[in-house]
């Protein structure tokens, strides 16, 4: 499974993608919003820092004026990945976008039937939110599976699961045991995957044990 990182701070960003293990990024208006800076220059900046797609979002919600400020936005990097919501003006710029060889980043599903039709459109990513299914009681990890299962009975749909709205360490491990193809992760929980009490103890055990040998690796 590919990681990418949800945030638009590009302190975070530039961190994580030190490790190699980072994949991309997504942002949408609320990241920006807490970035405090011009959407473009943000997103410019982010994706000189990162080699995979970098997810920005339009925001208009009628087919003429998304396609205006996705080409817009896509002249900023190679890699923009243009967002669009799950509308039906959302599915026509995807079609058009992914028509002309753009990456589209399909946002705001929550059901199956949703994925479906943006595969059926050429989105790049299908991104359904399963943190905000969660909260209202649904186990948004049952839509990653249904989605996995319609999208495997078809060839010609080759649209990638991106998870999102993830919230803790679970949601990604069982997300990449159900086959999501991309996760995208709040720079805590991404960082937080290393982490396990007995790891620790142990390594400090260890540590401990050195010590006392009074020896020196160099």
């Amino acid at each position: 499974m590919k990681f990418f990182v949800d945030t638009a701070d590009v302190s975070e960003i530039g961190d994580l993608a030190a490790t190699g293990l980072l994949d991309g990024v997504t942002t949408n208006p609320s990241l920006i919003m807490k970035a405090g800076r011009p959407m473009a220059e943000v997103v410019a900046e982010i994706c000189r820092l990162v080699d995979g797609p970098v997810s920005a979002e339009v925001a208009a919600t009628d087919f003429d004026g998304m396609l205006a400020e996705a080409r817009k936005l896509a002249e900023i990097a190679e890699n923009i990945a243009i967002k669009v919501p799950l509308t039906w003006d959302g599915l026509k710029a995807c079609r058009t976008l992914s028509g002309e060889g753009r990456m589209v980043n399909v946002t705001l599903c929550f059901n199956a039937n949703q994925a479906l039709l943006a595969g059926r459109a050429g989105a790049t990513f299908i991104s359904p939110f399963i943190g905000r299914l969660d909260d209202i009681g649904i186990d948004g990890m049952e839509l990653i599976g249904e989605i996995r299962t319609i999208y495997d009975n078809y060839d010609h749909i080759e649209t990638q699961i991106l998870a999102a709205s993830i919230r803790s360490p679970n949601h990604v491990k069982t997300a990449a045991m159900i086959g999501a193809d991309v996760a995208t992760v709040p720079p805590a929980v991404l960082k937080g995957l290393v982490k396990h009490p007995l790891t620790d103890k142990g390594l400090d055990a260890f540590l401990a044990d050195w010590k006392k040998t009074g020896q020196s690796i160099l």
